[in-house]
């Protein structure tokens, strides 16, 4: 059996990423011919058309789009197995592509990531932040290494490890009479007064869940795309939210009247990290998970 080079698989994600023989070549520090040959040869080893080629553009086709996944994961494991060899007795080196929420990488990794560097300096970390979908479906793309995320969530194919509980608090602006926080109650809620983000962030389903909202006409219909939209909206006195408690003293709230108040029934999201399963960086994973449970204690 014939089996493609690492060089032919590096080219035709490449191909896949840039969508043009030319960009793609440059970027591959390769002529465009020698490119194009490459790929010509990638399509003959594996017996199938990856590329439908016009004047205008480069169309990857169905079965190049699947190939393209595979190819992602298969560079990824030999870029571990050399990073495993150059690494061994020295843990987290090398490149790591981390997928991380936008709930959670404004609060938890600025004060982290000085720590990490400081750590461990041959660390080559590279950040990627979008919702848990998004992130999920990078992961299993192989374009992204890890996951630092919110549980729980629907995944397939992945070994998840739980790092720590992030209690959510009632956060409403100073002196509001929409809500007494010394004496919260959901049952006095008026309707149409608690404010969440919009479907997609996984931050509003574990509001839901943990903080047991099920009465939904107390939810306002107009949702914030951003946890930024949704505190200035609570600092408007438009509504009340609940956040994680590892927003307290953020950036995020501060030149604000917004205030926060842990909930008396310990409601909470469970933050963890997400790895392809049968990955070879498993004991790396884990090494950076005690970092950063270490970060919260």
């Amino acid at each position: 059996m014939r089996l493609p080079s690492t060089r032919q698989l590096q080219y035709f994600v490449a191909l896949v990423e840039k969508g043009h023989f030319g960009r793609a070549a440059d970027a591959s520090f390769v002529s465009q011919s020698a490119f194009s040959n490459a790929i010509k040869e990638l399509e003959g080893i594996l017996g199938t058309q990856l590329v439908d080629r016009t004047n205008r553009q480069v169309t990857i086709t169905a079965s190049g789009q699947q190939i393209a996944t595979q190819a992602r994961l298969a560079l990824r494991d030999i870029e571990a197995l050399v990073e495993l060899a150059a690494g061994e007795q020295r843990p987290l080196t090398g490149e790591l592509r981390l997928g991380v929420i936008p709930t959670i990488a404004p609060f938890l990794l600025p004060a982290a990531l000085p720590k990490l560097r400081h750590q461990y300096p041959d660390l080559k970390l590279y950040l990627t932040e979008d919702q848990t979908q998004r992130i999920y479906e990078r992961l299993m793309d192989g374009e992204l290494d890890l996951l630092l995320l919110a549980l729980p969530w629907e995944m397939r194919g992945v070994d998840v490890q739980g790092l720590f509980n992030d209690r959510f608090c009632l956060a409403s602006r100073k002196g509001t009479s929409r809500v007494d926080p010394a004496n919260y109650s959901f049952s006095r809620l008026d309707m149409d007064s608690i404010l969440l983000l919009e479907d997609g962030h996984c931050l509003r389903d574990h509001a839901l869940a943990a903080c047991k909202i099920r009465n939904t006409q107390k939810v306002q219909r107009f949702a914030a795309s951003s946890l930024l939209t949704l505190v200035e909206m609570v600092d408007a006195d438009l509504g009340i939210t609940f956040l994680p408690e590892m927003a307290a003293g953020s950036a995020l709230l501060r030149n604000t009247r917004v205030q926060m108040h842990l909930l008396k029934d310990r409601s909470h999201r469970k933050i963890g990290l997400a790895w392809r399963r049968g990955s070879g960086r498993v004991e790396e994973f884990q090494l950076l998970g005690k970092f950063l449970r270490q970060q919260q204690s």
